[in-house]
């Protein structure tokens, strides 16, 4: 599978959607940095990774659940209202919450041991969040399939993801602050909003992946 016609069918669809999607999403992702930068400030240092990852597992099920109908229904010309597709984002939430926060830990896990095994789990899951948002798996369903519809697929899905998002965790690191000065909280708002709308890229492309292999028969 070559991930150049992926990329740039996700780019062209991505680009040309971007301010539906921004609409639809980029106002959950501000408050989302807004409760980052707050929980931070007042968090001790411990436990700041901790509620830094909880403010992520509230917030990323909602909009990506709204996108991901989003992207499902412009694939098959329909054109839902924001408000429609935010009313069953949050009908998903609650299992969505549960998918991404057992993929978060198993992804953690995988990082704790190596890097690759990290990466491996990453693309293993990368379609659990379709299977759960259209196809109605549960949680556990949705994570099993997930490791079954990627068999094979590794070296592709990791190159489509580290595409999407080696750029931006460069971004982030270049455009921390300054050891020791006193971050501006609009300034660092504003710094993770970008970064995170354009992680939704990310979110298109498996989406493209997804249904090219979605038909293919299951493997063990």
């Amino acid at each position: 599978m070559n991930p150049l016609p992926i990329l740039r069918d996700a780019w062209y669809f991505f680009s040309r959607h971007l301010a539906a999607i921004a609409l639809l999403c980029l106002p959950l992702i501000v408050l989302e940095n807004l409760a980052r930068q707050l929980v931070a400030g007042w968090s001790r240092p411990e436990t700041a990774v901790l509620f830094d990852l909880l403010v992520g597992v509230l917030f990323y099920p909602l909009y990506t659940a709204a996108l991901i109908l989003f992207i499902d229904a412009r694939n098959r010309g329909l054109q839902p209202r924001a408000r429609d597709l935010l009313t069953m984002a949050l009908w998903l939430w609650p299992t969505l919450v549960l998918l991404v926060g057992l993929s978060s830990l198993a992804i953690l896990l995988g990082f704790s041991l190596l890097v690759l095994p990290g990466l491996w789990m990453m693309a293993k899951l990368a379609f659990a969040e379709y299977l759960l948002v259209l196809r109605g798996r549960s949680p556990v369903q949705a994570l099993h399939e997930s490791f079954a519809r990627t068999t094979g697929l590794f070296w592709p899905i990791l190159t489509c993801l580290l595409c999407a998002l080696v750029p931006l965790w460069l971004l982030d690191g270049l455009t921390q602050p300054v050891k020791g000065a006193e971050p501006d909280l609009l300034l660092q708002v504003l710094r993770g909003s970008l970064i995170g709308f354009f992680q939704l890229f990310a979110t298109v492309l498996l989406f493209r992946l997804f249904m090219l292999v979605d038909d293919r028969p299951l493997k063990d």
